[in-house]
């Protein structure tokens, strides 16, 4: 995770009034724990927690004491044709490609959806959100893997749109 994406996240949790918040991508770990007067930022790369407390008004400031956390998987290319839709993800959280271990994904490439068809999961603090096609088109490219840490905004399919 770089510094800016620690940044958008503590800005996002501030933002939406998220009191606790904890990522695990490989062998990087990310706790942030916000409460009356302070926010508190754990990261941990192969080693123990190293803590960092600062007051809630310069959170944002904090991305800087996490430069040391080395990057982790890098976001998935753009898709180049530009006539493609692209679905986001709209929380932090794991892609899961299927209702149930075992079961087949919702979607793969190729298949033709519907405006309001599930996609893919996003499971966010024990909750199970559907992500729902926002065009009618043919899937072209999955962008996430399942089990898959992933961002919010973060692109998850590039959908080409029906004429």
């Amino acid at each position: 995770m770089n510094q800016k994406e620690l940044k958008e996240l503590i800005e996002f949790l501030i933002e939406k009034d998220i009191a606790e918040f904890e990522l695990e991508r490989g062998d990087v770990k990310v706790k942030i724990k916000r409460g009356g007067q302070h926010t508190v930022v754990q990261a941990r790369a192969e080693a123990p927690y190293a803590a960092v407390t600062v007051p809630q008004a310069v959170a944002p400031a904090v991305a800087a004491s996490a430069a040391s956390v080395p990057a982790a998987v890098p976001a998935a290319e753009p898709v180049p044709e530009e006539n493609l839709h692209i679905v986001k993800s709209p929380i932090v959280g794991t892609l899961y490609e299927a209702p149930s271990p075992g079961a087949p994904p919702f979607v793969k490439v190729g298949d033709m959806v519907e405006v309001g068809q599930v996609l893919c999961i996003v499971e966010a603090m024990k909750l199970l959100n559907e992500i729902e096609s926002d065009v009618a088109g043919e899937i072209v490219k999955k962008l996430g893997g399942n089990g898959q840490p992933i961002e919010y905004g973060q692109e998850l399919f590039a959908i080409r749109a029906k004429k």
